[in-house]
């Protein structure tokens, strides 16, 4: 089949900037997405409806089989899905949830204890930021629903908590990956003055979006910062409201149960200790599998790089699940109410599957028709030194929010704005690759397309689209600091510099909209 190439096109951007543009102003995603995948097809295969459609089908195949094997990481992030969704059934059958939502409202006493507890959760699931949207929507969600937190709040609480931790940690899925790639380009150039993970560390400073992200939800937590359509989401929230009139639909999203039963905390506490336990012991264990293969001695930093996040959340999924039912069992909550309650879970996951499979379609036509490349081919004109983690950090962000994935645009922009350090000013190479990475995590926390952006939602029960306008002002205006502190870092060659500026702008932007949002801090 001859596929078109488009590289050095500006063509490259249609299919990810359409099924974007439909996606806000349609507010019907699938519709979007597909339509997007469509105009990609289209363009691959030189306007030819036939071949599109065996194109697409190959496409579509290639999400569950390539290269005559099963595509394990897709299938392993689906039954996780499922297992997860039939574990939180159980949580619910078993009166699990409840007894934590008690437990909790007792001590969190305000709406801002209740926020509070969400964003602390982030330090139990900081591993990878998949597990961290899924498993602390299903247990903050009673949590938040009863202190009359919108959805879209809670959904933003799990974004802005996901990956720009995980991009921030060493020890994660992400800092694993990032230090591999970081330590390849160090290598390349000739820098050994820093050992990678050093370098990584040195880094995090300079990741402006990541670090002003977290201070937002800090901000946002204890000042009611409301902003946008936040503001109208929250105040529906705080009048009982669960119908949205303008839509015709639901404000959130919830999976239906049978009658609870009388568990306790040990019901919630138990399975969520062992599910987060025991992936990261599969991911320590799948990474030493590894190094061992390789003769390499083991080391935890290693073993993350290597890891196999997925299969991972599987086997963390199914041990919780037995533990769960095992729990279950001292209850004598009957098989037959919990087998009703389990496919319910499962089914309530299976919107989100959905938009996750669009998305990854997507994102395969969008690599075929090489946005990436084009965007970062835009990188390579002739520009003042000065300027370039700037603009290598509004290419990532561009980059991102267009491809949906943040790994996908490290693979692109870490390598091209490490040679691009080295022919210019050496000393930028650590501001510019964390450009990449605060650029690429603002595309992933952004995207209608972000897998990210699509269990966030799930995890909250909020609507996607919903998250995404919601979030979208608190995202930009962290970014517009970023790049501004950017431009300080790469005029001064100082981090200090560069932090000093971005977060006098974030600064000012907090002090003018809590003082706009004086009427509704008194229902905090």
């Amino acid at each position: 089949m001859d596929i078109a190439h488009f590289a050095d096109s500006p063509w490259s951007v249609v299919p990810p900037l359409l099924a974007v543009a439909l996606a806000i102003y349609t507010r019907k995603v699938l519709i979007a997405l597909g339509t997007g995948i469509l105009a990609g097809a289209l363009l691959l295969n030189h306007l030819s409806p036939l071949n599109a459609l065996h194109y697409l089908l190959a496409t579509v195949l290639k999400i569950f089989w390539v290269d005559g094997d099963l595509n394990r990481d897709n299938i392993n992030m689906i039954l996780f899905m499922f297992l997860l969704g039939g574990l939180i059934s159980l949580m619910t059958v078993s009166g699990a949830t409840r007894a934590f939502a008690e437990w909790a409202e007792r001590r969190a006493r305000s709406r801002r204890g209740a926020k509070i507890l969400t964003g602390m959760m982030v330090f139990a699931f900081f591993i990878d930021d998949f597990f961290h949207s899924l498993s602390v929507g299903a247990i903050c969600r009673p949590v938040t629903d009863r202190f009359q937190i919108s959805r879209a709040k809670l959904a933003y609480l799990l974004d802005s908590t996901a990956a720009p931790v995980c991009v921030l940690m060493p020890v994660s899925s992400w800092g694993a990956y990032i230090i591999a790639l970081v330590g390849g380009i160090m290598a390349a150039h000739g820098v050994t003055n820093l050992s990678p993970i050093a370098a990584f560390v040195e880094m995090i400073p300079m990741n402006l979006y990541a670090v002003f992200t977290l201070l937002m939800v800090l901000v946002v937590i204890g000042f009611q910062l409301d902003i946008g359509s936040m503001r109208q989401h929250e105040e529906w929230a705080l009048q009982g409201k669960l119908w949205d009139e303008s839509k015709g639909r639901p404000l959130g999203l919830d999976m239906e149960s049978p009658e609870e039963s009388n568990g306790s905390m040990i019901d919630m506490v138990l399975p969520i200790l062992t599910l987060t336990l025991s992936t990261v012991y599969f991911m320590i264990h799948s990474g030493a599998e590894v190094l061992a293969a390789q003769g390499e001695p083991f080391s935890v930093l290693g073993s993350f790089e290597n890891t196999n996040v997925g299969s991972s959340l599987v086997y963390g999924a199914l041990c919780s699940l037995v533990v769960s039912i095992a729990l279950a069992l001292r209850l004598n909550l009957g098989v037959g109410n919990w087998l009703r309650a389990a496919p319910q879970g499962v089914v309530a996951m299976l919107p989100a599957i959905n938009i996750l499979l669009f998305a990854w379609t997507i994102g395969a036509v969008v690599r075929d028709v090489e946005t990436g490349k084009y965007l970062a081919s835009l990188a390579n004109g002739n520009l003042p030194i000065e300027v370039l983690p700037a603009v290598v950090f509004i290419l990532s962000c561009a980059m991102a929010f267009a491809t949906g994935t943040s790994w996908g645009t490290f693979g692109i922009m870490l390598p091209l704005a490490g040679d691009m350090a080295a022919a210019s000013d050496i000393g930028l190479m650590l501001p510019m690759l964390a450009a990449v990475l605060a650029g690429a995590v603002f595309g992933d926390h952004s995207s209608p397309i972000s897998s990210t952006s699509i269990l966030s939602a799930t995890g909250a029960g909020c609507h996607h689209i919903d998250h995404v306008m919601t979030q979208l002002p608190y995202a930009l205006s962290v970014a517009f600091g970023a790049a501004l502190g950017y431009l300080a870092l790469g005029f001064t060659h100082s981090t200090l510099m560069g932090v000093l500026v971005s977060g006098t702008w974030f600064a000012l932007f907090c002090i003018y909209h809590v003082r706009r949002n004086q009427p509704v801090l008194a229902n905090a």
